[in-house]
């Protein structure tokens, strides 16, 4: 008696198993072939950050609200005859931007440091490719000094051109 219930719990879980096989065989595939198609990223979904550099005040307060310590800012004070003009928002700028960096390797991809900004220029862009080969190449340079140093030496015209650009 034992061996023909063996024989049925046997066809009968190999049954079961088929069933399942055969009702997945016919549903239609959701996969993305992705290089040709994308999800569609949620409307508050947080990616690669990205700074607006020319409406950036130099005030630290999102590096100071990161928790890893990932954007690196360095300013100096405006001489009193230097001009380095408005925001968009019409702040004025009192600090010269010498560097401003965000490592994405060391990003964590909160976005705390968005949230203090005054002038709102930090930014969590809906980007998510940015895969690279050299982790170096994740640390994004957005401030460029030697505009402001052309604009010492008289070559202002031409860094003009370039912070405008």
């Amino acid at each position: 008696m034992s061996y023909f219930k063996n024989i049925y719990e046997s066809v009968s879980s190999i049954w079961v198993g088929m069933n399942i096989t055969l009702k997945h065989l016919f549903t239609p595939a959701i996969t993305l072939q992705y290089p040709e198609e994308r999800w569609e990223m949620p409307e508050r979904s947080r990616n690669q950050l990205f700074n607006n550099i020319d409406d950036c005040i130099g005030c630290d307060l999102c590096a100071r609200a990161c928790p890893v310590d990932c954007i690196y800012i360095e300013t100096e004070k405006v001489g009193p005859d230097e001009d380095l003009g408005l925001t968009s928002k019409g702040t004025k700028k009192r600090l010269k931007l010498l560097r401003f960096d965000i490592d994405m390797a060391l990003c964590c991809y909160c976005g705390l440091c968005t949230y203090p900004c005054p002038t709102e220029c930090l930014i969590m862009t809906p980007n998510y490719e940015s895969s690279v080969y050299d982790r170096t190449d994740l640390l994004y340079e957005y401030a460029t000094p030697w505009v402001y140093e052309q604009k010492g030496e008289g070559g202002g015209e031409q860094a003009e051109e370039t912070v405008n650009a």
